[in-house]
């Protein structure tokens, strides 16, 4: 093995709309702002979990960039989150898995559901507002 003592440092993701997509992840997972190094020819929001040593690092979307911004600008648009469990995305726990179901009903936010093989650990699959792909897992214990 070449690298020792992996572990995860951030997830970046690209967007037009900052303070929206900072706003989603604060209230749906609790994600607080952290300092923020200035860039200059570009903006950028770190937020980090309290519960956890995970980052986000939401970056301005650079217009003159050939990158697909998310699903929506790839060749075919992804729309259906019963899409995702074989697509591009991300995945966080939660040990409030049924009520945090409920808050994404309440804001009114697309899912597909789904368990493991197993039985023992829900999945619920959605997008952000830029149309990054989530899931979101129960943890074995809940």
């Amino acid at each position: 093995m070449a690298a020792e003592g992996v572990s995860l440092n951030h997830i970046s993701r690209e967007t037009s709309d900052l303070p929206r997509l900072a706003k989603f992840y604060q209230e749906l997972f609790g994600f607080e702002v952290v300092e923020n190094p200035h860039f200059g020819d570009f903006k950028v929001v770190w937020l980090r979990h309290p519960s956890s040593s995970l980052y986000l690092h939401l970056i301005e979307r650079n217009p003159s960039t050939k990158l697909p911004e998310g699903p929506w600008s790839a060749v075919s648009p992804i729309a259906d989150p019963k899409d995702l469990p074989r697509g591009h995305h991300i995945c966080f726990s939660v040990s409030n898995f049924d009520s945090f179901l409920h808050t994404l009903k309440d804001k009114g936010i697309e899912t597909f559901q789904k368990s493991l093989p197993n039985g023992k650990t829900k999945q619920v699959f959605f997008f952000d507002p830029d149309g990054n792909g989530l899931e979101v897992a129960s943890k074995e214990d809940s």
